[in-house]
Parts: C-alpha cells; structure tokens; sequence
C-alpha cells in the first residue's frame, strides 16, 4: 500500500492547492486523516471530525493535474 503524504492538485505547482496529512482543514473543525487512490486512479482526502468521525470530504479525478509526495522512512 501506498502511503501518500501529500497531494498538490493544479497544473502550476506554486499555486496549487496542497493537502497534507495531519493538516487542520474546515476552520479547525477537522483534519485530513489519510491521502489515497482508489482503483480508478482517483485521489481521496478523508478527514477526520471533532468527534473522531473519519469521511470523505474531497475526490479529485486520474484527468487533474495532481502532483503526489509518498511518505517514505528510512
């Protein structure tokens, strides 16, 4: 499995829109949880709630131009 850790959606990397895992989103009401690619090669960010509620909350198309940074430890 692939661990994403962050995602740039938009075809000029300097303005695109970046999501990272752990980042407060929703005005503090939340955090993305995890970054991943379902089967047909679309990028998912799920956030997590206050209440710990786990949820989809973005999907961008295989068409978009996203830029895809892995978490890698060594």
């Amino acid at each position: 499995m692939e661990l994403i850790r962050k995602v740039s959606v938009g075809s000029d990397y300097k303005n695109a829109m970046h999501y990272i895992v752990q980042q407060d989103v929703l005005s503090g009401n939340g955090k993305i949880h995890l970054i991943s690619r379902n089967k047909s090669g679309e990028i998912e960010i799920w956030i997590e709630n206050t209440s710990s509620e786990i949820m989809l909350w973005k999907s961008f198309g295989a068409n978009m131009p996203i830029s895809i940074e892995f978490n890698i430890d060594f």
